[in-house]
């Protein structure tokens, strides 16, 4: 991916453990490499179409100089995400803070710290079959849409569906929505499960009725396989309801396990499932 880099922009800051540090302040250097697609810019000669370094210098100057972090990773981690959200043409960004003058009594010539963040793109599943069924599932969208880490692209159809392994229930309403976020796959896990807490979702009985669902289908082309988190999300080749959704709006997206896009793990589909 192209990328545009500032290297070593100079910043007088107030960070450290020290109390000395924020008082007095001391030398920071940042490096960071933004990842973009430079075509359409170089194509045309147009900045309309790229970034004004210029402008990111003094917005990761003004950053620096305006907040306090006793570490330089958390430094790094906020000016990251501010970056990405305050640039949406960055997809990605590779940070690094040098800080040459670090007080540690030893003669050294940097410590610094090096961090990656970008967009994600991930597709969740929703499903509710207890009270207002769409009022649930609309109200997780606009939250998901509301918080600044994450942001909607797309949406499916609402379809109602028979329940899927624990039979005597009420008939659900299911979609998949595409989101760009710049959460970590556990980080989204725990948003998503206080949005389903806010829904006053209770966990009693395996595959049963539920006012909110909320389940990460795909993360990018990862797979993991841990105690609460596992993607792709377990056994979604064999269900309908989140393959008929998914293949609206997603159709070529290849499951990263199986190799096969969605629309061909829905035609190979049994027609009971």
């Amino acid at each position: 991916m192209d990328f545009i880099k500032i290297e070593e922009l100079e910043i007088y800051a107030k960070h450290g453990v020290l109390s000395a540090e924020n008082q007095l302040g001391q030398k920071f250097l940042v490096t960071a490499l933004m990842y973009m697609d430079t075509t359409k810019a170089g194509l045309n000669d147009s900045l309309d179409y790229s970034i004004d370094y210029a402008s990111v210098c003094n917005f990761i100057t003004e950053y620096m100089q305006a907040h306090t972090f006793k570490l330089i990773e958390a430094a790094a981690e906020n000016l990251a995400n501010d970056l990405l959200l305050s640039y949406p043409i960055i997809q990605k960004v590779d940070l690094e803070i040098k800080k040459p003058w670090a007080p540690i009594g030893l003669p050294l010539k940097t410590v610094s710290v090096n961090i990656s963040r970008g967009w994600h793109t991930t597709y969740i599943a929703l499903g509710s079959n207890l009270g207002d069924k769409e009022e649930f599932l609309n109200n997780a969208i606009t939250e998901i849409n509301s918080d600044t880490m994450c942001q909607v692209a797309k949406v499916s159809d609402f379809i109602i569906t028979k329940p899927y392994g624990f039979k005597e229930q009420d008939d659900f309403i299911n979609a998949v929505i595409k989101v760009e976020t710049l959460y970590s796959p556990m980080m989204l896990l725990d948003f998503l499960q206080k949005i389903e807490l806010d829904a006053n979702r209770v966990r009693t009985i395996h595959w049963g009725p539920r006012t909110l669902d909320l389940d990460i289908i795909l993360y990018d082309d990862l797979v993991i396989d841990e105690e609460n988190l596992t993607i792709p999300h377990s056994d979604m080749a064999n269900r309908s309801f989140v393959l008929i959704p998914l293949n609206q709006i997603a159709p070529n997206t290849i499951h990263p396990v199986l190799g096969k896009s969605i629309r061909e793990l829905l035609l190979s589909l049994p027609p009971e499932n």
